[in-house]
């Protein structure tokens, strides 16, 4: 299923959705209005509230069909996402067989992350962007797919300690560049957004802020490094596909 849901799309309009398509859904709704355990992206909390987010279903991470529906989906949001809000994203559920969880670490998670995302920029039919490295220890890297910049946020069921990388399905938050420039154009909103979003983390994860949690554009930020966080503060010493962007 390639079509995306719009908004907040409620379980008993999705009557057509399978029951774990649904039970993601709803685990969603819950993790983004828990008010016992806050949610630490802010712009996230705020994007699901005023219902600018869209949503899509992949099969098995492990499968190449699931990059192949993934490319499909993140090249039809990109065409239209200043239509759904300023703070839109698009969620993406995997299909997250009870096997996967129980056999999988959490590198096995991260391996397979990067995999899907290596899948989907084959898939890109356009040229990369010029303005952007193709570098990713360049600090003005992201990643780009149908000439759009997008930060990816990835959350499994295996993270433990780490909660707000905590989600019983393998999913992947995907936001348009342009989304959090405008959250962050105001300077004095965006110092005390960051206060705020570390206060959440500190609240809510059983470990430490990850030290790689910086802010695009400062010299010392790599972005690839705060797509898939383990569950420790353990950094990843290379980029899984530096190579295919080799000048």
């Amino acid at each position: 299923m390639t079509q995306l849901l719009k908004g907040n799309a409620s379980i008993s309009e999705c009557t057509s959705l399978k029951d774990w398509q649904q039970k993601a859904l709803q685990q969603f709704a819950f993790k983004l209005t828990n008010s016992k355990c806050l949610f630490p992206c802010i712009p996230a909390t705020q994007g699901y509230h005023f219902c600018h987010f869209q949503y899509g279903f992949a099969s098995d991470p492990r499968t190449f069909e699931s990059s192949k529906e993934l490319a499909t989906m993140l090249k039809a949001y990109g065409k239209n996402s200043q239509d759904f809000g300023k703070y839109s994203s698009l969620i993406i559920f995997f299909e997250t067989p009870n096997d996967l969880v129980e056999n999988n670490t959490i590198e096995d998670f991260e391996c397979l992350f990067w995999s899907l995302l290596k899948n989907v920029h084959s898939f890109d039919e356009k040229p990369w962007p010029k303005e952007i490295p193709k570098n990713p220890f360049h600090h003005a890297w992201e990643f780009c797919f149908d000439n759009e910049r997008y930060f990816i946020y990835c959350a499994t069921p295996k993270h433990q300690l780490r909660l707000s990388r905590h989600f019983p399905f393998f999913l992947l938050a995907i936001t348009p560049r342009w989304v959090l420039e405008q959250f962050h154009s105001d300077e004095n909103k965006s110092e005390r957004t960051k206060k705020l979003i570390r206060e959440r983390l500190l609240a809510s994860d059983h470990i430490a802020p990850h030290p790689e949690l910086k802010w695009y554009g400062q010299k010392d930020n790599y972005e690839w490094k705060q797509y898939f966080l383990r569950d420790d503060n353990s950094p990843k010493s290379a980029c899984p596909f530096a190579h295919l962007w080799k000048d």
